[in-house]
């Protein structure tokens, strides 16, 4: 099949297919003259690679996993671990460090739902002001 219709299986683009391609993350395809021509088994490498990369995984990360490989039988299966090993870390350490920063910006609601000044207090104006709205005041009861 060309480029359109294996992308479309694949649920990407051709151009998201060049780039594997050009990252050695797909195995060479056949020609046929210009075209690129792939087989079905292909999907499987793009299903991965697609897969891995909803997990968190950047195409630089998955490289030296699937550059050179041209068959399914080659796949590195102790890397693939360490790579979700490593990701699992990353994941706890953002986890920790957002847990803290949940934790302080609570502190800081509860801090500025019991300041005084929550609902604005009333603004002190200038004398002059005052005097100008005490007259429209009186002006305002008169009439």
């Amino acid at each position: 099949m060309y480029i359109g219709e294996f992308a479309r299986l694949a649920g990407t683009t051709p151009k998201a297919i060049r780039l594997y391609e050009q990252l050695g993350l797909l195995p060479e395809p056949r020609r046929r003259g210009k075209y690129r021509v792939y087989r079905a088994e292909d999907l499987e490498w793009v299903a991965f690679i697609r897969e891995a990369q909803q997990l968190g995984c950047k195409l630089s990360e998955l490289v030296p996993l699937l550059a050179g490989l041209t068959r399914l039988a080659e796949f590195p299966w102790q890397a693939v671990e360490q790579l979700v090993a490593g990701k699992l870390a990353q994941i706890e350490t953002e986890m920790a460090r957002l847990q803290g920063q949940h934790q302080v910006l609570s502190q800081c609601a509860a801090l500025l739902a019991q300041h005084p000044c929550r609902y604005g207090a009333p603004v002190q104006r200038e004398p002059e002001a005052r005097v100008q709205q005490e007259s429209a005041e009186r002006a305002h009861k008169v009439a």
